[in-house]
């Protein structure tokens, strides 16, 4: 898997000096593109997109419309509601990532969207670990141990996997303790360890 650049984000806010603000902010770490409506996100979403920074509150389409027409168009990137509606029990259906309630200072938008590229990341390396850890499995099962030695194939796939494997660990590393917590807590409040280290 090719390293990853800088993360592309979308700032998307109907009132300019508030998405320019943030631009401002956050244009040295990241490449950010800004939209000030709800249909000109919906003209700039692509798949370059990594993480959009989503205002609820507009007048053309709303912030909610405009998540639900990234989900629709299963669209691979983190959606963080950036708004001044507080939030209220509806938000438990919405389909977004994180929810920030505005004002927002800098280091705070910054935190949020490494913690959801953080997260993309992780959540790549894993799907690429499970499907080489499959395909590990049902060889081991259905072939001797001489044929996977002597298998090139199969040494490869055992050396992509520890690397995936070393990728995942440098990928858990980046959360700090309290992101951890959140990314991996299950219903009851305790700890998910999805992979054994």
């Amino acid at each position: 898997m090719i390293a990853r650049g800088p993360a592309t984000v979308l700032i998307v806010d109907d009132e300019p000096a508030v998405a320019d603000a943030f631009a401002s902010e956050l244009e040295d770490e990241y490449i950010v593109t800004t939209a000030y409506s709800g249909r000109e996100a919906l003209d700039k979403l692509d798949a370059s997109v990594d993480v959009v920074l989503l205002d609820r509150r507009m007048p053309d389409i709303s912030g909610d419309q405009v998540l639900d027409h990234v989900r629709d168009r299963r669209l691979n990137c983190r959606v963080a509601m950036v708004t001044a509606v507080d939030p209220d029990f509806d938000i438990i259906e919405m389909p977004f990532d994180d929810y920030v309630i505005k004002p927002v200072d800098p280091d705070e938008l910054v935190a949020t969207i490494q913690r959801l590229d953080t997260t993309a990341t992780y959540e790549e390396h894993f799907q690429e670990y499970y499907a080489l850890a499959a395909k590990h499995a049902v060889l081991s099962a259905n072939k001797s141990d001489a044929e996977l030695t002597e298998s090139e194939q199969f040494r490869r796939l055992e050396d992509r996997l520890e690397a995936v494997r070393h990728e995942l660990d440098r990928a858990i590393e980046r959360f700090d303790d309290e992101d951890f917590a959140t990314a991996f807590r299950d219903i009851d409040g305790q700890p998910i360890h999805p992979i054994e280290r």
